[in-house]
């Protein structure tokens, strides 16, 4: 597995892992409309999270026909399972968050490369060409129906701070708007909203590019988020470090910024100052596209404008695209909430978390499992403080179980065991009200409680499921003999 891991550096020799193992990659040359019927089939195929039942986890997709693209292909779902992101990143499935604490602490700064050869640049289109059309050079899907219109799902946005030169890498929501324009989504908070407010109060455009289909250790590293990754901290050195190889740029042709050099496409382009447009100003829906809670977003009635100058991409390129509620966005947002976690709590208490995870339901933002061990009467109580620690190390976090170290924390079943059997209400609920949280939460308004002052403030809570200290003699597990099944069918394996 390693020597195959080794030469993982970009989409295609991922997918060429993938078609190495059974089950983890499916193609289709059936003809597909990107309206809506290309997530509409991976809907039941693979996407799994918070989708629309019935849907289920299963492999990656590769649909080669996209009508209206007939030299480019589109992959869906390609970090939709957390096996196949650990099968790409070389580690265990319940080891990944680890992996990426270590990568944080031990970051490896990009490097650029000359632009003869980068294979993100094999062929260039400027949008000063009499044909140039963002929406004809790129097959981003409309997720429903309802969509304000394509968008690209799984962009890596790339800037820098016009005052000192630091840059950052994030994936935001972008909306294509017409042939060189596109709209850009801000969570408050994230940093490249920094750079944006900076330069447009100096009235300077910001410029930007939008990398696709890159490496999944750059798609899972720019997922970081402060406090782990403070403002300044470039998340492509946590995908060096990944790799044990820096992630290599190249100087984009239009514009003063850098992009991934082995992208199969980029947009370069610059956020226009003072502009602000309609999120669905083609489409008068109301309404944005689905995301990671499960429900369609409203669309914004003003959004920071991207004036495109150039695409580049590789020769027969292949767009990567997600569903917004899948367990694609999970394992994105959700693994490095649990490295995030995992590196505050320890800094706090060695060796008391022995794991997290960010659970499917929460979309990997709203909901983590700890799995907690009591060693001696002083630790009681401890449990609790690594939950608001929790809570400190990820700020959209919204409810924390806590479990003991009998307690698989990636087994709902065992979680909600725990529940059931180690819980009291009255007892072992912590609320945190009036806290800061997500506004795509739609319980999150004064609308839904009059408790709720604005959009984005909750109430977190804590379950703690853990046995008090002086009574875990009194909820052993039932025991059972060690075996080998395989004895008895040949085969078998528990993983």
């Amino acid at each position: 597995m390693s020597e195959k891991m080794n030469k993982v550096t970009d989409l295609r020799s991922a997918l060429e892992l993938l078609k190495s193992i059974p089950g983890q990659l499916i193609e289709t040359d059936e003809p597909v409309n990107p309206h809506a019927e290309l997530s509409g089939v991976y809907r039941h195929v693979g996407a799994g999270g918070t989708v629309m039942r019935p849907t289920k986890i299963g492999p990656a997709m590769v649909f080669n026909h996209v009508l209206g693209h007939e030299d480019s292909s589109v992959v869906i779902g390609l970090l939709a399972s957390r096996e196949r992101v650990g099968l790409m990143l070389d580690t265990k499935p319940e080891r990944l968050g680890f992996l990426l604490n270590e990568a944080v602490k031990n970051p490896i700064d990009p490097i650029t490369i000359s632009n003869d050869k980068a294979k993100a640049q094999e062929v260039v289109h400027y949008a000063e060409d009499p044909d140039f059309d963002i929406r004809k050079l790129i097959p981003a899907p409309t997720n429903t129906e309802e969509d304000a219109g394509p968008y690209i799902t799984i962009g890596m946005c790339y800037a820098s701070d016009s005052e000192t030169g630091e840059s950052d890498i994030t994936i935001h929501r972008l909306c294509l708007q017409s042939k060189d324009e596109m709209t850009m989504y801000f969570v408050p908070g994230r940093h490249l909203e920094v750079f944006r407010e900076k330069a447009e109060k100096a009235g300077k455009p910001l410029p930007i590019s939008i990398s696709i289909g890159v490496d999944p250790a750059i798609e899972v590293a720019a997922c970081f988020e402060a406090p782990t990754t403070p403002l300044g901290f470039n998340e492509l050195s946590v995908a060096g470090a990944i790799r044990k190889e820096a992630v290599e740029l190249v100087q984009c042709l239009t514009i003063d910024e850098k992009a991934i050099a082995n992208a199969e496409y980029v947009i370069e382009g610059e956020l226009v100052p003072g502009v602000r447009v309609r999120e669905d100003q083609n489409t008068n829906t109301g309404k944005a596209m689905p995301e990671f809670p499960g429900y369609t977003g409203s669309a914004v009635a003003d959004l920071p404008l991207i004036k495109v100058k150039a695409v580049t991409h590789r020769v027969n390129p292949i767009m990567q695209t997600v569903i917004g509620p899948s367990e694609e966005h999970v394992n994105m947002a959700g693994i490095p909430t649990e490295a995030s976690i995992l590196q505050m709590v320890e800094k706090s208490m060695p060796g008391k978390l022995l794991n997290v995870y960010a659970h499917t339901s929460g979309g990997g933002k709203y909901m983590a499992v700890l799995q907690f061990k009591k060693s001696q009467p002083s630790d009681e109580g401890r449990q609790r403080q690594a939950a608001l620690l929790a809570f400190s190390a990820f700020s959209e976090l919204k409810h924390v179980f806590i479990v003991d170290e009998d307690v698989d924390p990636f087994d709902s079943n065992d979680v909600l065991w725990a529940l059931n059997t180690r819980y009291q209400g009255d007892v072992d609920t912590v609320f945190i009200p009036g806290v800061r949280c997500h506004p795509l939460d739609p319980t999150q308004d004064p609308a839904y409680s009059p408790t709720i002052q604005e959009k984005g403030i909750s109430c977190k809570t804590i379950f703690d499921c853990t046995v008090p200290f002086h009574l875990k003699n009194e909820f052993k597990r039932s025991e059972f003999k060690e075996v080998d099944p395989s004895r008895f069918v040949p085969g078998f394996s528990n993983s």
